[in-house]
């Protein structure tokens, strides 16, 4: 009895700090019998806390001095990231090789939601600079309001621009080992992923679109002039998955797709304006797709036409076999600006929010001084 109340007084004394609610109890000293009340013949023992308090209070501070409190003006805020941490030995016509780790892209990203559907998106990105310090850019800045027309949302500010985000998630897997064929530096080389502007987003089941108008010259270019470029994506959703999220390895899709864009006045030069036809079937165990591109640009820089098609092969659970093939031909006069690019390589998927890549990335120009291999290794990271 004596060392059970000595064990009860104890801890009485380590909680009594956190002032949770006490009991105070007394003793007999001729029987050894407990009363809450005092009385003749009873000697008092001190104030006593309860287990189950004692355990909630411990909780509650231990809450207390591990958690962040966060005060925002909209009920939630999603936060999330990505990167492509990465390895490439670089083998150069010219003799100029090189070997190098490198950090490709390091998102992060914060989404306020004011309701379910409507929210704020600000990204930024990391890059490095040509003296090799690293920088912070503005990526996405928008307002998300869904449903302001049937069946369609709307971006506003600097913004998704109609193309490249979509086939990243429909078409063309592996952002982190090379850009889609309409960016690529050796491919297209015609546009870029974000914009400042404004894009309306319609999905039904068997149709979805992008149609935006946007400065035009991208997100890391200053705007020019007056000129703006009105850009689209119209999608034939054949297997009625245009309004899902859809995901490679879970789900059948079929999707044709025209897109394109008229840009005045790019870059303070010529108008570019250009189109495209894309189209790719997926089901779990393997994905295919195609494009053709043609794009006008009064014979400057960016005139040409060119095909790519890409292909990933799943043989075995988290494991995929990847390959693409672009080309372009160039058609602004200089002769030398014609070129093809070959990827080849393995995926592995470590969980949900790792992959590993290793591939082969060839690039074959007219002008045999730009040739080059990379072998790369990329480990790709989503939270």
């Amino acid at each position: 009895m004596k060392k059970r109340l000595f064990c009860a007084a104890a801890s009485a004394m380590i909680f009594s700090s956190l002032q949770a609610a006490t009991i105070t109890l007394y003793q007999d000293t001729a029987t050894g019998a407990l009363y809450t009340q005092p009385g003749e013949g009873r000697v008092k023992l001190g104030e006593f806390v309860s287990k189950d308090e004692m355990a909630k209070t411990a909780s509650t501070t231990q809450k207390k001095e591990l958690g962040v409190k966060v005060k925002s003006g909209v009920p939630t805020l999603k936060f999330s990231g990505t990167h492509y941490l990465g390895y490439v030995y670089t083998d150069n016509a010219l003799g100029d090789n090189s070997s190098k780790f490198e950090t490709r892209r390091n998102y992060f990203q914060v989404k306020a939601y004011w309701n379910d559907k409507d929210y704020m998106r600000t990204t930024f990105d990391t890059y490095q600079d040509e003296s090799g310090s690293w920088n912070v850019r503005l990526k996405y800045a928008y307002i998300y309001l869904d449903n302001i027309l049937p069946y369609t949302g709307v971006e506003f500010g600097q913004a998704h621009r109609p193309w490249i985000d979509w086939e990243e998630h429909h078409g063309w897997l592996y952002r982190s080992i090379a850009k889609t064929f309409v960016e690529e530096h050796y491919g297209a080389h015609l546009t870029n992923s974000s914009d400042l502007g404004i894009n309306f987003k319609t999905k039904t089941d068997y149709f979805s679109s992008e149609i935006g108008l946007f400065n035009g010259e991208g997100y890391h270019t200053a705007q020019v002039g007056t000129g703006l470029s009105f850009e689209w994506r119209l999608t034939a959703n054949v297997l009625g998955t245009g309004k899902k999220h859809v995901h490679a390895t879970e789900d059948e899709y079929l999707d044709i797709s025209f897109l394109g864009q008229l840009n005045q006045d790019y870059k303070g030069g010529e108008d570019l304006n250009w189109y495209g036809i894309h189209a790719v079937y997926n089901q779990p165990m393997f994905l295919l797709a195609g494009m053709y591109y043609d794009a006008d640009n009064n014979g400057e820089s960016h005139e040409g036409n060119g095909y790519s098609f890409n292909a990933e092969f799943r043989p075995a659970h988290k494991w995929a076999l990847l390959g693409r093939y672009d080309c372009w031909t160039d058609e602004s006069g200089d002769s030398d600006n014609d070129r093809t690019e070959i990827i080849g390589g393995v995926a592995y998927t470590y969980n949900k929010n790792v992959k590993f890549i290793a591939n082969v990335f060839d690039i074959d120009t007219d002008d045999d001084s730009k040739d080059e291999t990379k072998y790369m290794f990329t480990t790709e990271v989503h939270w």
